[in-house]
């Protein structure tokens, strides 16, 4: 099964581990996941952000 990466200097999506290691992000499933790996990374962090504030108020 293919893995697909996300390379953060090209934007590019990469069929398989092409790139060093610190250009990318992944591995995803899909293509389709591994094109939406930036967006669901700041879903994830803005998530994360919400989580700690929320926490300090307690």
């Amino acid at each position: 099964m293919a893995e697909y990466w996300f390379n953060i200097e090209t934007r590019q999506v990469e069929v398989g581990h092409r790139s060093p290691w610190d250009k990318l992000m992944g591995p995803y499933p899909t293509r389709e996941a591994a094109e939406r790996a930036l967006s669901t990374a700041h879903e994830r962090s803005d998530a994360w952000d919400e989580a700690d504030r929320e926490w300090r108020e307690e």
